[in-house]
């Protein structure tokens, strides 16, 4: 019913109306009573929101006029004065009194909490001439292409290095794999006396590492022997193209060695 009472950014009606809720509440006993207290909480919310809103929008209109003749006054200019002596001639241009600035001044200081910052007027004093900037970045650019053409070059050199080294192991493996099994064709091979170092763990990783490259290019096979150990052996030209023929004749395996299970 005092809506519009309440909205009126003079009235005090809104907080008189909590002060009683307050009070009132300390009485409270029942459910029903709790539930019109916490409605008139929502009432209240919704009021006081509108009214904050409308109190923004009158704030956000700066009044230059009603500013300036606020900032006079308080610098110390007496209207009634200067109303009399508007007709003569003789009246300065500057009829603010000598101390006006400096009593805005004094003042001024209470709502700034910071230091002001020192700048030059006239942009400040440069004692050394300017670089030329262009001599330093063609020289960047020239430092960073001769970078940039090493990197790829070097990069490419490294792995094709690698891939040979790799290469040449793999079939230095094959020939060694095909020599065994040449001398003894009815004696297995077994796949851990072959690729176990029993001196280098990282040997013995490498020579798995390789020994796989044999298996996926179908030139070795592995298979499980009576004991269920693995063993390896070499696969013939004919035998590999019917492997290939075959679907799902080849089987990618992981295996797990620690240095215990080496030693």
């Amino acid at each position: 019913e005092n809506r519009e009472a309440m909205l009126n950014s003079k009235s005090n009606r809104l907080t008189e109306a909590l002060e009683e809720a307050n009070r009132l509440f300390d009485g409270v006993c029942r459910a029903r009573e709790a539930a019109l207290d916490a409605q008139f909480l929502v009432i209240a919310s919704n009021i006081g929101k509108e009214k904050a809103n409308e109190l923004h929008s009158e704030m956000s209109a700066f009044d230059s006029t009603a500013f300036a003749e606020d900032l006079l006054t308080f610098m110390g200019i007496n209207r009634t004065e200067v109303e009399e002596t508007d007709d003569s001639e003789d009246v300065p241009s500057g009829f603010l009194p000598s101390d006006a600035w400096q009593t805005v001044g004094e003042e001024a200081p209470k709502y700034f909490r910071r230091a002001p910052t020192f700048h030059y007027m006239m942009g400040s004093f440069k004692s050394e001439p300017p670089v030329p900037k262009q001599r330093i970045e063609r020289q960047k650019k020239a430092s960073r292409g001769k970078a940039e053409r090493a990197m790829p070059a070097q990069l490419k050199k490294m792995e094709e290095s690698h891939q040979e080294a790799t290469e040449k192991e793999v079939e230095r493996i094959l020939r060694i794999l095909q020599t065994h099994f040449e001398n003894d064709p009815n004696t297995p091979i077994s796949f851990f006396d072959f690729v176990v170092d029993p001196n280098s763990f990282a040997r013995t990783v490498e020579n798995v590492f390789h020994v796989s490259f044999l298996t996926r290019d179908g030139l070795a096979k592995i298979k499980l022997d009576e004991d269920d150990l693995p063993i390896i052996e070499p696969v013939k030209p004919s035998e590999g193209g019917e492997e290939d023929s075959r679907a799902g004749a080849r089987n990618q395996v992981v295996i797990s060695l620690d240095q215990k299970e080496w030693k």
